[in-house]
């Protein structure tokens, strides 16, 4: 196909559906004399999920326009944000992304002979780039590594200098991959402007740069591998896609942050030209559209209805995912993910798996991923009928039923202020009585002992709702306990390293608590143990 088109074709394939375009003028002057150089990089941190196809149908595109495309599976640029990928993980992490890359471009139908794959490590460790990260250093200010990296590299209250290294090295691959141009999502946008601004500086030409929009997840947020909701896993099974995309936010008539249809946009409609919406005949049957801008519009005008998009979206993407399901279903590849990915719950501080005398998996190792902390509504409270010092709570915890929790805070905080706030409640204790009734949780607060002795409720981000998971930075992945065994004290364990910061941000061994909205917080009290 790309033999049949011109330069003016060639970009306009090249360009569709980016959401913006750095040195366009550039780039037509290089598909007047010869093809395209483009480079698409992923650094190698969180599983891949279905947002991927994104890139993917961009790539796609490039091939069809004759374009020469490299992909770069960036494992030191995963170490180095923040070390989202722990080192001893890096090469199992890079061989996972492969697997699952390519999985995935065979799905749509993209021929693998036509691609450059390349690790970061095998020419980021030279010499020659090795001088290039000095002299750069020597150029760019902490301010614009800062800036550059602040939609990109994961932004933490005390920021490493590794990702501070990050943006420059991103710069510096479009040379030493030999690319005319970088793909890449809107939110490299600053990464890529730094490049334009210092390679000059080195004496490396400037590079044109393609930029997707930034496709909404399923909660209406961005998509994140950190963030099991806003997610679907490229081996969900089809019990889990059709779960996830029933709970996806889909309101009737509004297009926007509206993460189904953007996947409709994004993936569907380049790769198949098409979209098939199923449903009963007296809801208007059955309707192929050959145009986006058709479906936006019935959807606007709510001629679509949302559970029927959902369905849509259901059979057209496990339609794609079935090839990458079949593959991993190999033991070398069920092997490798499970490596590459291990159960934090069963992992070491370090990040080693840990391992008993037998060699299992020691299920004992405490993770406070093991905590099934949530946020929860306080339905109700008054005085307990036999202790003036304690409180009985009803709280939502976004269960069918309010849990009962008992709590000791009559002494610090009004029933008034109490009442319809909301809290933070650990779930998976075991039940135990006070004073004849049965706490079914905890309320978790900030205190500092003294005198007085004083208290607050920890406070989750604003707008979360009943049963939003907690989870600590870090440990986004693991799974809590059904229930704690009070006889290994798990626990009072990990308690004794949950604290408040000086900026009263809830911790555990400084790792923020977080929800998908943000961080948890108390009203002022700094260097508080949290109970």
């Amino acid at each position: 196909m790309a033999g049949q088109l011109g330069p003016e074709e060639k970009f306009n394939l090249i360009t569709r559906n980016l959401q913006e375009v750095l040195g366009e003028e550039k780039l037509k002057q290089v598909l007047q004399e010869r093809e395209l150089k483009v480079y698409w990089g992923t650094a190698t941190t969180g599983k891949p999920h279905v947002a991927y196809f994104v890139p993917m149908s961009k790539i796609a595109d490039f091939l069809r326009a004759g374009c020469e495309v490299t992909i770069l599976f960036a494992d030191l640029h995963a170490y180095l944000d923040n070390m989202k990928a722990p080192w001893e993980l890096l090469e199992l992490r890079v061989k996972y992304y492969e697997q699952v890359i390519k999985a995935m471009l065979e799905s749509i139908g993209v021929p693998l002979e036509k691609l450059r794959f390349i690790k970061g490590t095998d020419f980021q460790l030279g010499r020659e780039y090795t001088l290039d990260v000095y002299r750069l250093s020597s150029m760019v200010t902490e301010h614009d590594a800062k800036k550059a990296g602040a939609e990109v590299v994961k932004q933490v209250e005390h920021p490493l200098l590794s990702g501070l290294l990050y943006p420059g090295l991103q710069a510096l691959d479009e040379e030493y991959l030999k690319v005319d141009a970088q793909f890449g999502g809107v939110d490299q946008r600053k990464i890529f402007t730094l490049a334009e601004k210092y390679l000059p500086s080195l004496g490396y030409a400037k590079r044109s740069h393609l930029m997707n929009p930034m496709v909404p997840g399923l909660t209406g947020a961005k998509m994140s591998s950190s963030e099991e909701e806003s997610k679907i896993d490229l081996l969900d099974s089809k019990e889990d896609v059709k779960k996830k995309l029933k709970k996806a936010f889909c309101e009737p008539g509004n297009i926007h942050n509206n993460g189904v249809l953007s996947f409709v946009k994004y993936v569907l409609f380049p790769l198949q030209g098409e979209f098939s919406i199923k449903r009963d005949p007296k809801w208007g049957g059955d309707k192929v559209y050959t145009d986006f801008e058709e479906v936006e519009k019935d959807f606007e005008g709510e001629m679509i209805h949302p559970g029927d998009l959902k369905a849509s979206v259901e059979v057209a993407l496990n339609q794609l995912l079935e090839p990458i399901r079949k593959k991993f279903q190999s033991p070398e590849l069920r092997k490798l993910t499970s490596s590459a990915y291990p159960d934090p719950s069963k992992t070491k501080a370090g990040g080693k798996v840990a391992q008993t005398a037998g060699g299992g998996d020691d299920n004992d190792e405490l993770a406070p991923s093991r905590l099934d902390i949530r946020v929860g509504k306080v339905v109700s409270v008054e005085k307990h009928p036999d202790a003036d010092s304690l409180y009985l709570e009803k709280i939502d915890v976004g269960e069918p039923e309010p849990r009962t929790v008992v709590s000791g805070l009559v002494a610090y905080v009004s029933q008034e202020d109490l009442r319809d706030r909301a809290v933070l409640v650990l779930c998976n204790l075991k039940p135990q009585k006070m004073r004849g009734i049965e706490s079914q949780a905890m309320l978790l607060c900030a205190s500092i002992d003294g005198e007085p002795r004083r208290v607050e409720p920890l406070d989750p981000p604003e707008g979360s709702s009943p049963g939003d998971r907690v989870f600590v930075e870090g440990y986004e992945s693991g799974k809590a306990d059904e229930k704690l065994n009070p006889k290994k004290k798990v626990w009072e364990k990990l308690q004794a390293d949950l604290k408040t910061s000086d900026e009263c941000v809830a911790q555990w061994k400084d790792r923020k608590l977080l929800t998908k909205l943000g961080q948890i917080t108390c009203k002022t009290l700094k260097g508080g143990n949290i109970s």
